[in-house]
């Protein structure tokens, strides 16, 4: 089954990466993609989609479902360096990835969050995403 990013959440305060299950009354119900453990995330808290997320190049922002996928290309089935790795280890992945990534905003703490729910997805989930335009019906002239 194909990962859809707009379902993957990140919440601030909460480590690992969460599937979006049904709105609660008070914010929404999610499962921890780690443990598959089902609990209830604020509206008051920071809850962000990873379709939602880009990242800095000296030219646009790369959707970061690309961005998982030129990694995919470098790393091949091998997992990425731990978020805990040299700070220069998670730059010269990032500089076979992304090359063009903005130096002076995409900084090592976004890097080591990248590298991680890079490694949760690929171990919980699949690096085989959801197309959001393959939803919509193709036009037959």
């Amino acid at each position: 089954m194909k990962t859809d990013l707009s379902k993957i959440l990140a919440v601030s305060g909460q480590s690992g990466l969460f599937l979006y299950i049904s709105q609660a009354r008070n914010g929404a119900i999610v499962e921890a993609l780690a443990d598959k453990k089902r609990t209830s995330v604020s509206m008051n808290s920071k809850i962000t989609s990873l379709a939602d997320i880009s990242i800095y190049t000296d030219d646009e922002e790369v959707k970061l479902q690309q961005v998982f996928l030129n990694m995919k290309d470098v790393l091949g089935d091998a997992d990425a360096p731990s978020a805990k790795s040299n700070p220069e280890d998670l730059k010269a992945l990032f500089e076979k990835a992304l090359p063009a990534y903005d130096r002076d905003r995409f900084y090592v703490s976004h890097m080591k969050k990248v590298v991680e729910w890079y490694n949760a997805l690929k171990n919980y989930a699949t690096l085989d995403f959801v197309n959001l335009d393959e939803d919509e019906p193709a036009v037959q002239e």
